[in-house]
Protein backbone atom coordinates (compact mmCIF):
# COMPACT_ATOMS: atom_id res chain seq x y z
CA UNK A 1 0.00 0.00 0.00
CA UNK A 2 3.21 2.19 1.07
CA UNK A 3 4.53 1.73 -2.54
CA UNK A 4 1.24 2.38 -4.51
CA UNK A 5 0.51 5.55 -2.56
CA UNK A 6 4.22 7.19 -3.04
CA UNK A 7 3.46 6.19 -6.57
CA UNK A 8 0.39 8.21 -6.96
CA UNK A 9 2.05 11.27 -5.55
CA UNK A 10 5.12 10.69 -8.04
CA UNK A 11 2.73 10.97 -10.79
CA UNK A 12 0.48 13.92 -8.85
CA UNK A 13 3.92 15.81 -8.60
CA UNK A 14 5.01 15.24 -12.32
CA UNK A 15 1.89 16.04 -13.29
CA UNK A 16 1.76 19.30 -11.54
CA UNK A 17 5.32 20.01 -12.70
CA UNK A 18 4.24 19.63 -16.65
CA UNK A 19 1.61 22.17 -15.62
CA UNK A 20 3.66 24.46 -14.18
CA UNK A 21 6.07 24.19 -17.38
CA UNK A 22 2.97 24.53 -19.97
CA UNK A 23 2.57 28.04 -17.88
CA UNK A 24 5.73 29.29 -17.85
CA UNK A 25 6.08 28.26 -21.78
CA UNK A 26 2.83 29.87 -22.37
CA UNK A 27 3.92 33.20 -20.15
CA UNK A 28 6.88 33.42 -22.36
CA UNK A 29 5.08 32.93 -25.30
CA UNK A 30 3.12 35.96 -24.30
CA UNK A 31 5.99 38.07 -23.73
CA UNK A 32 7.73 37.35 -26.33
CA UNK A 33 4.86 38.14 -28.91
CA UNK A 34 5.12 41.72 -28.38
CA UNK A 35 6.50 42.41 -31.79
CA UNK A 36 4.26 41.18 -33.64
CA UNK A 37 2.00 44.50 -33.63
CA UNK A 38 4.60 46.66 -34.87
CA UNK A 39 5.97 43.84 -37.38
CA UNK A 40 2.71 43.81 -38.87
CA UNK A 41 2.01 47.70 -39.17
CA UNK A 42 5.59 47.43 -40.58
CA UNK A 43 4.46 45.03 -42.88
CA UNK A 44 1.19 47.19 -44.04
CA UNK A 45 2.31 50.58 -43.36
CA UNK A 46 6.14 50.27 -43.78
CA UNK A 47 9.11 51.69 -41.45
CA UNK A 48 7.97 55.36 -41.55
CA UNK A 49 5.15 54.57 -39.72
CA UNK A 50 5.99 52.91 -36.97
CA UNK A 51 7.25 54.96 -33.52
CA UNK A 52 11.13 54.74 -32.19
CA UNK A 53 9.69 52.37 -29.54
CA UNK A 54 7.73 49.83 -32.38
CA UNK A 55 11.73 50.06 -34.14
CA UNK A 56 13.61 48.89 -31.29
CA UNK A 57 10.73 46.03 -30.85
CA UNK A 58 11.59 44.50 -33.91
CA UNK A 59 15.33 44.58 -33.05
CA UNK A 60 14.75 42.78 -29.93
CA UNK A 61 12.72 40.39 -31.29
CA UNK A 62 11.69 39.09 -27.95
CA UNK A 63 10.88 40.73 -23.98
CA UNK A 64 11.58 39.85 -20.61
CA UNK A 65 10.94 39.74 -16.73
CA UNK A 66 7.49 39.46 -17.60
CA UNK A 67 7.35 42.41 -20.41
CA UNK A 68 7.17 42.12 -24.00
CA UNK A 69 9.65 43.66 -26.38
CA UNK A 70 7.41 46.91 -27.14
CA UNK A 71 7.32 47.36 -23.06
CA UNK A 72 11.22 46.73 -23.30
CA UNK A 73 11.97 48.98 -25.85
CA UNK A 74 9.87 52.06 -24.40
CA UNK A 75 11.95 51.44 -21.03
CA UNK A 76 15.27 51.54 -22.25
CA UNK A 77 14.04 54.75 -24.56
CA UNK A 78 12.88 56.04 -21.29
CA UNK A 79 15.63 55.02 -19.28
CA UNK A 80 18.20 56.93 -22.03
CA UNK A 81 16.11 59.88 -23.02
CA UNK A 82 14.85 58.83 -26.16
CA UNK A 83 16.62 57.52 -29.61
CA UNK A 84 19.33 59.92 -29.91
CA UNK A 85 20.71 59.51 -26.94
CA UNK A 86 19.98 55.88 -26.83
CA UNK A 87 22.54 55.25 -29.79
CA UNK A 88 25.31 57.28 -28.05
CA UNK A 89 24.80 55.55 -24.60
CA UNK A 90 27.91 53.16 -23.14
CA UNK A 91 26.97 49.40 -23.19
CA UNK A 92 26.26 49.70 -19.09
CA UNK A 93 23.83 52.15 -19.65
CA UNK A 94 21.65 50.15 -22.47
CA UNK A 95 22.32 46.55 -20.19
CA UNK A 96 21.05 48.01 -16.99
CA UNK A 97 17.65 49.09 -18.82
CA UNK A 98 14.79 46.25 -17.54
CA UNK A 99 14.17 43.47 -19.80
CA UNK A 100 17.81 44.20 -21.81
CA UNK A 101 20.70 41.95 -21.49
CA UNK A 102 24.53 41.48 -23.93
CA UNK A 103 22.97 39.91 -26.66
CA UNK A 104 19.61 42.66 -27.00
CA UNK A 105 22.25 45.50 -26.29
CA UNK A 106 24.61 44.02 -28.83
CA UNK A 107 22.01 43.86 -31.49
CA UNK A 108 21.28 47.54 -30.88
CA UNK A 109 24.37 48.95 -30.81
CA UNK A 110 25.14 46.90 -34.36
CA UNK A 111 22.12 48.57 -35.92
CA UNK A 112 22.90 52.24 -34.50
CA UNK A 113 27.08 51.46 -36.10
CA UNK A 114 25.20 50.70 -39.12
CA UNK A 115 22.86 53.67 -39.22
CA UNK A 116 26.30 56.17 -38.61
CA UNK A 117 27.91 54.12 -41.44
CA UNK A 118 25.19 54.76 -43.85
CA UNK A 119 24.98 58.43 -43.21
CA UNK A 120 28.16 59.16 -43.37
CA UNK A 121 29.64 60.55 -46.07
CA UNK A 122 32.89 58.18 -46.43
CA UNK A 123 36.40 59.21 -48.24
CA UNK A 124 37.56 56.47 -50.17
CA UNK A 125 41.52 56.34 -50.81
CA UNK A 126 41.96 58.60 -53.97
CA UNK A 127 39.27 61.34 -52.68
CA UNK A 128 40.98 64.21 -52.59
CA UNK A 129 40.19 66.56 -49.81
CA UNK A 130 38.84 70.18 -51.13
CA UNK A 131 38.19 71.56 -47.88
CA UNK A 132 37.49 71.11 -44.20
CA UNK A 133 33.64 70.52 -44.52
CA UNK A 134 35.23 67.39 -46.64
CA UNK A 135 37.06 66.26 -43.43
CA UNK A 136 34.04 67.36 -41.21
CA UNK A 137 31.49 65.18 -43.34
CA UNK A 138 33.88 62.03 -43.18
CA UNK A 139 34.04 61.56 -39.42
CA UNK A 140 31.38 63.22 -37.84
CA UNK A 141 28.77 60.56 -37.78
CA UNK A 142 31.12 58.48 -36.50
CA UNK A 143 32.68 60.48 -34.24
CA UNK A 144 29.97 62.97 -32.77
CA UNK A 145 28.77 59.83 -30.33
CA UNK A 146 32.35 58.76 -29.55
CA UNK A 147 32.64 58.74 -25.51
CA UNK A 148 36.25 58.90 -25.60
CA UNK A 149 38.39 61.95 -27.62
CA UNK A 150 39.77 60.03 -30.82
CA UNK A 151 42.86 61.25 -32.55
CA UNK A 152 43.13 60.68 -35.99
CA UNK A 153 45.82 61.32 -38.82
CA UNK A 154 44.34 61.34 -42.58
CA UNK A 155 47.36 60.91 -44.78
CA UNK A 156 47.32 62.51 -47.89
CA UNK A 157 49.30 62.44 -50.99
CA UNK A 158 51.48 65.13 -53.29
CA UNK A 159 47.71 66.60 -54.44
CA UNK A 160 46.06 66.31 -51.16
CA UNK A 161 44.13 63.00 -52.11
CA UNK A 162 43.24 60.34 -49.74
CA UNK A 163 46.01 57.36 -48.65
CA UNK A 164 44.32 56.01 -45.23
CA UNK A 165 43.45 57.38 -41.48
CA UNK A 166 45.00 56.17 -38.50
CA UNK A 167 44.15 56.33 -34.90
CA UNK A 168 46.86 57.79 -33.09
CA UNK A 169 45.27 57.58 -29.88
CA UNK A 170 41.97 57.58 -27.96
CA UNK A 171 41.68 59.74 -24.53
CA UNK A 172 42.02 63.30 -23.17
CA UNK A 173 44.23 64.97 -25.54
CA UNK A 174 47.56 65.82 -24.01
CA UNK A 175 50.90 66.43 -25.49
CA UNK A 176 52.07 62.99 -23.86
CA UNK A 177 49.44 60.81 -26.08
CA UNK A 178 49.54 62.66 -29.32
CA UNK A 179 53.25 62.73 -29.69
CA UNK A 180 54.92 63.78 -33.06
CA UNK A 181 56.65 60.06 -33.22
CA UNK A 182 53.36 58.68 -33.20
CA UNK A 183 51.55 60.66 -35.49
CA UNK A 184 54.05 60.90 -38.25
CA UNK A 185 55.20 57.08 -38.12
CA UNK A 186 52.33 56.01 -40.26
CA UNK A 187 52.80 59.53 -42.67
CA UNK A 188 56.78 58.26 -42.70
CA UNK A 189 55.69 54.89 -43.91
CA UNK A 190 53.36 55.36 -46.54
CA UNK A 191 55.56 58.13 -48.03
CA UNK A 192 52.35 61.01 -47.09
CA UNK A 193 53.50 64.30 -48.47
CA UNK A 194 50.93 65.83 -45.99
CA UNK A 195 48.57 65.26 -42.83
CA UNK A 196 45.28 66.70 -41.68
CA UNK A 197 44.92 66.09 -37.71
CA UNK A 198 41.30 65.24 -36.61
CA UNK A 199 40.06 64.62 -33.06
CA UNK A 200 36.33 64.76 -31.39
CA UNK A 201 35.19 66.71 -28.22
CA UNK A 202 32.60 64.48 -27.15
CA UNK A 203 31.30 67.81 -25.32
CA UNK A 204 29.56 68.72 -28.09
CA UNK A 205 31.61 72.07 -28.39
CA UNK A 206 34.26 72.21 -31.17
CA UNK A 207 35.97 75.08 -29.50
CA UNK A 208 39.59 74.64 -29.21
CA UNK A 209 41.30 74.02 -26.17
CA UNK A 210 44.80 75.68 -25.12
CA UNK A 211 45.69 71.78 -25.08
CA UNK A 212 44.37 71.58 -28.41
CA UNK A 213 46.54 75.19 -29.64
CA UNK A 214 49.70 73.48 -27.89
CA UNK A 215 49.16 70.23 -29.54
CA UNK A 216 48.71 71.72 -33.04
CA UNK A 217 51.79 73.67 -33.05
CA UNK A 218 53.51 71.21 -31.48
CA UNK A 219 52.88 68.82 -34.33
CA UNK A 220 52.94 71.50 -37.39
CA UNK A 221 56.07 72.80 -36.49
CA UNK A 222 57.32 68.89 -36.30
CA UNK A 223 56.42 68.31 -39.23
CA UNK A 224 57.76 71.16 -40.86
CA UNK A 225 61.07 70.07 -39.92
CA UNK A 226 60.30 66.38 -41.21
CA UNK A 227 59.03 67.30 -44.69
CA UNK A 228 55.84 66.19 -44.11
CA UNK A 229 52.59 69.26 -44.25
CA UNK A 230 50.20 69.57 -41.54
CA UNK A 231 47.15 71.05 -43.42
CA UNK A 232 45.02 71.84 -40.66
CA UNK A 233 43.49 70.29 -37.61
CA UNK A 234 39.72 69.44 -37.77
CA UNK A 235 37.94 69.51 -34.38
CA UNK A 236 34.85 67.81 -34.60
CA UNK A 237 31.58 68.06 -32.34
CA UNK A 238 27.93 67.69 -32.12
CA UNK A 239 27.22 70.96 -32.69
CA UNK A 240 29.84 71.86 -35.10
CA UNK A 241 33.27 71.71 -36.29
CA UNK A 242 36.68 74.21 -35.99
CA UNK A 243 39.53 74.38 -38.62
CA UNK A 244 42.37 75.28 -37.24
CA UNK A 245 43.50 76.70 -40.78
CA UNK A 246 40.56 78.13 -41.78
CA UNK A 247 40.90 80.27 -38.12
CA UNK A 248 44.46 81.22 -39.15
CA UNK A 249 45.98 79.62 -36.44
CA UNK A 250 48.28 77.87 -38.71
CA UNK A 251 49.65 80.63 -40.70
CA UNK A 252 53.06 80.28 -40.00
CA UNK A 253 53.20 76.64 -41.31
CA UNK A 254 52.42 75.71 -45.12
CA UNK A 255 48.75 74.63 -44.71
CA UNK A 256 45.86 74.98 -47.18
CA UNK A 257 45.98 78.09 -48.16
CA UNK A 258 47.38 76.76 -51.64
CA UNK A 259 44.93 73.97 -51.91
CA UNK A 260 41.89 74.51 -49.61
CA UNK A 261 39.80 77.54 -49.90
CA UNK A 262 37.18 79.06 -47.67
CA UNK A 263 36.69 81.08 -44.89
CA UNK A 264 35.87 80.02 -41.12
CA UNK A 265 32.94 78.16 -40.89
CA UNK A 266 31.69 76.03 -37.93
CA UNK A 267 28.89 73.51 -39.63
CA UNK A 268 26.17 72.19 -37.12
CA UNK A 269 24.71 69.08 -38.51
CA UNK A 270 21.49 67.43 -37.48
CA UNK A 271 20.73 64.29 -36.91
CA UNK A 272 17.20 62.77 -38.78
Amino acid sequence: MDSLHQAREQVAESRSAQRAEKREVSSAGAVESGADLPRERLRQLGPEALSDAELVALLLRTGGRGADSLEVARGMLRRCGGLRNAGRAPVRELSAAPGMGPVKTASLRAAFEIGRRIAAKRLSVGDPIRSPDDVHRHFYERLRDAERECFITLLLDGRQRVLREVLVSQGTLTASLVHPREVFRAAVQDAAAAVILVHNHPSGDPAPSREDHEVTQRLARAGEIMGIRVLDHVIVAEQGYHSFQDAGDLSAVDTLAKGMTGGRRRAAQTCS
